[in-house]
């Protein structure tokens, strides 16, 4: 059963700058690749810088995807379940590994380090937001909200 006032739920999509400022209000993401021709999705702690996702892996499948410059998706998203709401942002680009050290010393935040126990062989990887989109869900309006909605924004 919805709220009252509230018959269903409809997707709103969110444009690209707004995508860009709820990806850095969420901690964690899930990092998308292929794993052994298999798709997958790992929850990761990431920054975002620009348009692009920052992570930090060591030695394994992330950090494979990334030296072959794999083409990945990244998607984070917040859901009220109490309210049935929430958004979703998915970022689409190519994977890197970053090895210029200016670009290395300029992402050396505390945001992009990792939360698991730090080991020696550390790398960051660099996702290239060349494709930013998302969607809200968000309670629809009623026809009759709808329609007086209408009336007020006519002109005479």
């Amino acid at each position: 059963m919805g709220a009252p006032g509230w018959t269903d739920r409809e997707f709103e999509q969110i444009e690209p700058d707004e995508c860009r400022l709820l990806l850095r209000s969420v901690p964690v993401g899930r990092l998308v690749f292929t794993e052994d021709t298999v798709p997958v999705a790992h929850p990761v702690n990431f920054a975002m810088v620009g348009d692009d996702v920052i992570i930090t892996t060591g030695p394994g499948q992330k950090l494979d995807a990334a030296r072959r410059r794999d083409v990945v998706a990244f998607q984070a998203d917040e859901i009220d379940t109490g309210t049935r709401t929430g958004w979703s942002v998915l970022v689409i680009g190519e994977a890197s590994v970053v090895h210029d050290i200016d670009r290395l010393i300029s992402l050396l935040d505390p945001a992009v380090r990792p939360w698991p126990p730090r080991g020696r062989d550390r790398h960051v990887i660099q996702v290239a937001g060349e494709r930013i989109e998302g969607r809200r869900l968000v309670p629809a309006r009623r026809a009759d909200d709808a329609t007086s909605a209408n009336r007020a924004t006519r002109k005479p």
